[in-house]
């Protein structure tokens, strides 16, 4: 049976023009050999695979004329491993070994791989040399970790920065890979491998081999390789945007449930929900396209999922899903945390729709309708209403004229204290639901802003019970702190809409200004009314301490019995004695 090779060793480039990627560094180090202008001591820097060593083996082969079978590169090419050999003793063997010229060639050239892995004693040891080294040696050192290095040692080396390789450029060697072993890849499948890389070519030509052992009758598929990588597909976010923008909020939840049976953290789902969110955005403009990294095939599909994707909607669901991601770890119930980002997510259009639908009310058909002779504020308000958009975004198109309301540039929510006409369902009965789930959606609050109606007065039962929803919200996410420091009675001071808080150290003070705008936000859309307020008072402990010395024993007597401190200064008594 014939050896088997892998290929990240049978496909290791032998000139400059194969090395995929590093352009700027082959095309440098190119004509620094063909004009003689090559540094005595270079130091290749940059992420594990990108061909650093590779670069460094052509080097030394090209300034002396071998071949690759050439038998004399063993002698004229010495590589040490820094990592295994990084003691004063190996460098000093290294110092010996430049000593004696090359007996072939015109060059001996010592490439010292992860350099960053000597000690401080070593690195000091080689300075002198690679400062002053013999015309006949050429010093390569390579590295990952080039901040590492120390100065002195930076400060004598020709320095080449090795960039991450791109994936179209990864994709584009794996397919002609797979043409000379007479392979049949898709190409779906190899830019997954290529994603699945991180910029290094190394790493995929080993998942690439590993494929093709999993495949037996030599096809990579794209089905195969998300199996054997235990990679989340594509068509699982596709379909979760489209049930999304649909309002299916039980077939939102069912595909998330299959995701999770198949063994799929929740964490790397939302992560990888934003990131194909992300990738619709960008399908919004042609201007960004190219900052789409897949392949033909699935970037078709995403231009065809951004066509039909309003921007609010990818705005607003990025926003949940970065604070989901970033509150993940915290969360006790994981699993209910990614449903309830979800499940805002499914609602933010409904959200958008019945702002846009939101009738005049009573008060301002009046006005718009059939204004008051006697009012001239009335008729200013009814011009007003025909105006178009001015730049802030506050004008609307009434609804009474034949146009067709149109969405403003800032998007109205309407108070929930109101009521709202109820937008036709879809079939799902979820659409009904949509003022609800505006009162949770804080993402779509975040970038909206409310009519500006009349504050509705303040009930103290309604008022407690929004505090209690809010403080156990703060409770459920870990926010213990924060829960302690609200979890007291509720004092209304007299003009009905300041609420007295009362904290014992400044630090509680302190800390409640981290939640304020939430919990403002929070009241004065549930409650209806834009002048609530919070106002904290700082109130110390009084401690009841006995007194315990002569002089403290004497006033405290003295406060009950005047007469007491009247003897005392008669008689010249001192109550310390």
């Amino acid at each position: 049976m014939e050896k088997f090779v892998v290929s990240a060793r049978k496909y290791r480039p032998t000139g400059f023009e194969q090395v995929v990627g590093q352009e700027h560094i082959t095309t440098t180090l190119q004509n620094a050999i063909d004009q003689n202008h090559l540094a005595q001591a270079l130091l290749f820097c940059g992420p594990r695979g990108v061909g650093k060593t590779t670069c460094a083996r052509i080097v030394a082969r090209k300034i002396n004329g071998f071949d690759e079978e050439s038998s004399a590169n063993a002698l004229n090419i010495y590589e040490l491993d820094a990592a295994s050999n990084n003691s004063v003793e190996d460098i000093r063997n290294l110092i010996d070994q430049v000593r004696y010229p090359p007996q072939q060639g015109k060059f001996k050239v010592y490439i010292i791989d992860e350099v960053h892995m000597l000690s401080n004693q070593a690195f000091n040891a080689f300075l002198k040399t690679l400062e002053e080294p013999p015309p006949y040696a050429i010093f390569i050192l390579a590295t990952t970790e080039k901040h590492k290095v120390i100065p002195t040692i930076l400060s004598r080396c020709q320095i080449y920065d090795f960039n991450r390789i791109q994936i179209a450029d990864m994709t584009r060697h794996l397919q002609k890979i797979a043409e000379r072993e007479g392979i049949e890849a898709e190409e779906e499948a190899l830019n997954l491998i290529a994603q699945k890389a991180d910029g290094a070519l190394r790493d995929a030509l080993s998942i690439f081999d590993l494929i093709v052992t999993f495949s037996a009758d030599r096809q990579v598929t794209y089905r195969e390789t998300i199996q054997n990588l235990h990679v989340l597909d594509y068509d699982y976010y596709f379909q979760i945007v489209d049930l999304l923008l649909e309002q299916k909020l039980p077939q939102v939840l069912l595909v998330l449930d299959d995701i999770l049976r198949q063994g799929f953290d929740g964490h790397n789902f939302i992560v990888g929900l934003n990131e194909h969110l992300r990738n619709v955005l960008v399908c919004k403009d042609s201007a960004t396209l190219p900052l789409l990294q897949v392949s033909d095939t699935v970037r078709s599909r995403y231009q065809q999922q951004a066509e039909r994707t309003p921007l609010s909607f990818l705005l607003t669901a990025m926003n949940l899903a970065g604070q989901c991601d970033l509150q993940y770890k915290n969360s006790k119930n994981q699993r209910l945390h990614v449903e309830l980002a979800l499940i805002k997510m499914a609602y933010i259009e409904s959200a958008v729709k019945l702002a846009q639908q939101r009738p005049a009310s009573e008060g301002d058909k009046k006005k718009v309708n059939t204004p008051s002779p006697d009012s001239s504020e009335a008729t200013t308000n009814n011009e007003d209403a025909t105006k178009p958009p001015t730049s802030e975004g506050r004008g609307t198109t009434p609804i009474g004229h034949g146009t067709a309301p149109r969405l403003q540039s800032t998007i109205r929510i309407p108070k929930l204290g109101q009521t709202q006409p109820q937008p036709s369902s879809n079939g799902n009965g979820h659409a009904t639901k949509a003022a609800e789930i505006t009162e949770v959606d804080t993402a779509v609050a975040d970038t909206a802003v409310l009519e500006e109606n009349p504050d509705q007065p303040i009930s103290l039962a309604k008022l407690e019970e929004v505090w209690s929803e809010f403080i156990e919200e703060r409770r459920a996410i870990g926010k213990e702190i924060e829960y302690v420091l609200l979890n007291q009675p509720i004092k209304l001071e007299d003009d009905g809409v300041t609420i007295a808080l009362m904290f014992i150290s400044p630090i509680q003070e302190d800390q409640f200004d981290g939640v304020r705008a939430d919990l403002l936000q929070r009241l004065r859309r549930r409650l209806g009314n834009s002048q609530i307020n919070v106002k904290t008072t700082v109130v110390k402990e009084e401690q009841d301490r006995r007194p315990y010395t002569p002089s403290e024993k004497l006033n405290y007597l003295s406060e009950k019995h005047p007469l007491l401190r009247e003897l005392t200064q008669r008689m010249g008594l001192d109550p310390d004695y």
